[in-house]
């Protein structure tokens, strides 16, 4: 019976910790903040991918504009704009990645389609 107790716990521990740390993303999202460190104005698509992975499939992505997820706000296992950063092309091209640059070109009437 002793044998089995730590044993039990162990699983529970394992089994809970994945819940919580692939539910939400976890590691992605450290994951995508460190990789944008190393994003450079005029990367193609396929560097990009290499670099961060595939972008979320959400219907707020389109050609132009992806989304990483990068910080959890709402603990809710949905991912929404707010929680991402937006890396936007132009002719295949990186042209500027986050919310700052994405603000700057869509309030500037240079969308980004």
């Amino acid at each position: 019976m002793k044998m089995k107790m730590p044993l039990i716990l162990l699983i529970a521990f394992a089994a809970s910790f994945c819940v919580f740390t692939s539910g939400c993303g976890y590691y992605t999202q450290y994951a995508n903040v460190e990789n944008s460190k190393k994003l450079r104005v005029g990367m193609t698509k396929q560097e990009v991918l290499e670099l961060m992975g595939k972008p979320l499939d959400e219907d707020f992505c389109s050609p132009n504009v992806w989304y990483y997820y990068t910080h959890t706000q709402w603990h809710d296992g949905f991912y929404t704009r707010d929680e991402c950063m937006p890396v936007m092309f132009k002719d295949g091209k990186l042209i500027g990645w986050g919310n700052d640059f994405f603000n700057q070109m869509y309030f500037s009437n240079q969308h980004v389609k």
